[in-house]
């Protein structure tokens, strides 16, 4: 896949008490994803052209992709496509990148950056900037404490009419 055409739309790093191995870990594996990612399971097929899969807890699957870049326990890129009906051809694909960097002693630098190919309004894009920081925190605490301190959240009313007026059928997940 050309990358090339994507630019970053949100950026959002966050330090936390762990190696890059395990962090990398959280990131890959569905067991532990459960317990930042509100219930879904993360799964990577661990290698480039791998699939992306995040599935509700019921087992529906919400979110697909592909591994663009799988450099363990450095970056890992994969396209980000949520399952609702007419939004990948509407807004285009998503690119999802995380990068992992040792930062000082017993710390890592985790930078999520999400990309698109496309201008995106500020009002959809409010979506993954208010999720992103709360998912992220999850894995932080999860990862330095052993216990998620959850972090309610709700999709924006200005990234659903934004949606709407696109003609995109949103199904919020149960969590």
């Amino acid at each position: 896949m050309d990358t090339s055409q994507f630019k970053p739309v949100f950026v959002y790093a966050i330090y936390i008490a762990s190696t890059p191995e395990k962090v990398w870990e959280a990131l890959t594996q569905a067991e532990f994803s459960k317990h930042y990612f509100h219930g879904m399971s993360v799964t990577v097929e661990p290698k480039v052209g791998g699939k992306f899969l995040v599935h509700l807890p019921d087992g529906t699957q919400h979110i697909s992709g592909d591994v663009i870049e799988h450099d363990p326990p450095k970056r890992l890129t994969m396209t980000w496509n949520v399952n609702w009906p007419g939004l990948v051809e509407k807004l285009g694909t998503t690119l999802v990148t995380y990068a992992i960097e040792p930062a000082g002693k017993g710390n890592v630098r985790l930078t999520l950056t999400q990309s698109q190919d496309r201008p995106i309004s500020d009002d959809i894009l409010e979506g993954g900037r208010n999720g992103w920081p709360a998912i992220m925190s999850m894995l932080k605490s999860l990862l330095e404490t052993g216990k998620v301190v959850p972090v309610e959240t709700k999709p924006p009313e200005r990234m659903l009419k934004a949606l709407a007026d696109l003609g995109i059928e949103v199904h919020m997940p149960k969590l």
